[in-house]
């Protein structure tokens, strides 16, 4: 963070500040900003964030002993350290995080590119994040930081010589974006798609719709709007912002544009087009179609900022994976284990199926352990079902269906004509786990599917070691 007073704090976010220990109204804090006390280090703040589990306040005492030298608290509390008391927490450490961008953009380095969608944010963060790393001082989110909370936590990361700041922003409600973007506006908006994802907590498709128009409404003349071309709900925001806008997606009308796309285990390679650019091939270690369109987001962020396309595609070259738990290879020999559990919406649950069915060998049998989709509301038992009906269409060798709550794609899959055993239902992991550890062999490949919620993920690690 940057060099800020206690006094600069308590003003920034409306506390009263309450001196500890030899500390001064003058004293400067410049360390990292968390909520969570078990990553605090010696001269971080401490934001203790009432919660539903528990209360981040019964936490403050470890985050001092950590070595923590501020406190933002919604009481006060008997520590050695300073403490600034304000109403909330949350949106104290929002308000602290808009005065550190305030101050950091006035020094005109700092360029920031914000990115949200249904789905893709996370990695498109990490393949901005290794383009702009390269060329400058850049700040990032850790793993999915997009929220009330996370979001600011990261903007405070900003300092006096940072060049870039990428920040990613989801929303389970509307007006949440909007909130994040108050607190840092970005330079360059990136929208990657208008899905099904989280729609049962929005109410709906046209909800998202809305929430997610509010990445570019905000934007001025001087800003980018970077949409996808390929989807009809982000193209309709063309007309609802005054920023510049570069559309990017697989079609010849998109400004920036992948042609000759060939997908493997190894990866994918396409060629990319950038306007007023010679192509450039790209030899993508990220498995998986879907995930190209991240990458053309990403590229045509950059483009904005004038990063030529060579360069670009260096940086692409270097992500070896999207995140960890997307769309990983965990194991090659004696199968293939392919670990994709962090998250799952019915878009990246269809784009996955398809990835596996694409880049499977001729003959090769193709296993998809599948959980269950979060957050879908009234959409769950018709989106789920439409899965099992797909698996079955891309002739998925074998599919496994773990948890009650995922059950309508078992239900789905052996409508289609999956009766024979071709879909198998379990209740949990490790029914599951005993399932594939007999039934699985040498040469196979298997897809692990489902939202963070399921925690197939961890079913994935245990297959992963068992066959390592």
């Amino acid at each position: 963070m940057i060099d800020l007073s206690l006094t600069e704090i308590a003003t920034a976010v409306s506390g009263r500040l309450v001196l500890g220990g030899s500390d001064t109204a003058e004293t400067i804090v410049n360390g990292y900003v968390d909520t969570d006390s078990r990553e605090i280090t010696p001269g971080d703040i401490f934001v203790a964030k009432p919660g539903e589990v528990t209360d981040g306040h019964l936490f403050a005492a470890k985050a001092v002993q950590a070595g923590a030298v501020l406190c933002i608290v919604e009481r006060e509390l008997e520590l050695s350290v300073s403490q600034i008391v304000v109403e909330n927490s949350v949106v104290a450490l929002g308000d602290l995080a808009r005065e550190v961008i305030t101050r950091v953009k006035a020094l005109g380095k700092l360029t920031e590119i914000a990115v949200t969608g249904s789905n893709g944010k996370t990695t498109t963060k990490n393949l901005l994040r290794e383009i702009f790393s390269a060329r400058g001082e850049t700040v990032a989110p850790i793993a999915s930081f997009n929220n009330e909370v996370g979001a600011p936590i990261t903007f405070c990361r900003a300092t006096e010589n940072t060049d870039t700041l990428i920040a990613e922003m989801g929303a389970s409600a509307p007006g949440e974006i909007r909130r994040l973007i108050k607190m840092a506006k970005p330079d360059v908006g990136i929208v990657l798609t208008v899905g099904l994802a989280h729609a049962g907590e929005f109410g709906g498709i046209e909800t998202t719709l809305r929430s997610k128009t509010e990445m570019v409404e905000d934007l001025g003349p001087e800003d980018w709007a970077v949409l996808n071309r390929d989807d009809a709900r982000v193209a309709s925001m063309a007309d609802k912002t005054k920023a510049q806008i570069l559309w990017f997606g697989r079609g010849d009308d998109a400004d920036v544009r992948a042609s000759d796309v060939e997908t493997s285990i190894d990866g994918t390679s396409f060629t990319m087009h950038l306007p007023g650019q010679e192509p450039v091939r790209v030899q993508f270690a990220v498995i998986g179609e879907h995930h190209v369109v991240n990458a053309l987001a990403a590229a045509a962020a950059s483009h904005t900022q004038g990063v030529p396309a060579t360069e670009i595609r260096d940086a692409l070259e270097r992500v070896t994976r999207a995140e960890r738990w997307r769309m990983e290879v965990l194991t090659r020999t004696p199968l293939t284990i392919i670990n994709d559990a962090y998250n799952a919406s019915p878009d990246s649950m269809a784009a996955a199926l398809r990835t596996l069915a694409q880049i499977a060998a001729p003959e090769q049998r193709t296993v998809a352990v599948l959980g269950a989709m979060s957050e879908l509301g009234e959409y769950s038992v018709e989106e789920h079902d439409r899965l099992g009906l797909l698996a079955v269409r891309l002739n998925i060798s074998q599919i496994v269906v773990v948890g009650r709550e995922a059950r309508a794609l078992h239900l789905g899959a052996i409508a289609q004509g999956s009766w024979d055993g071709e879909s198998v239902f379990v209740e949990d992991q490790d029914e599951a786990f005993e399932f594939l550890t007999k039934y699985l062999g040498e040469g196979d490949l298997v897809l692990v599917k489902s939202s963070n919620s399921a925690g197939l993920r961890h079913l994935g690690d245990r297959l992963a070691e068992h066959y390592a």
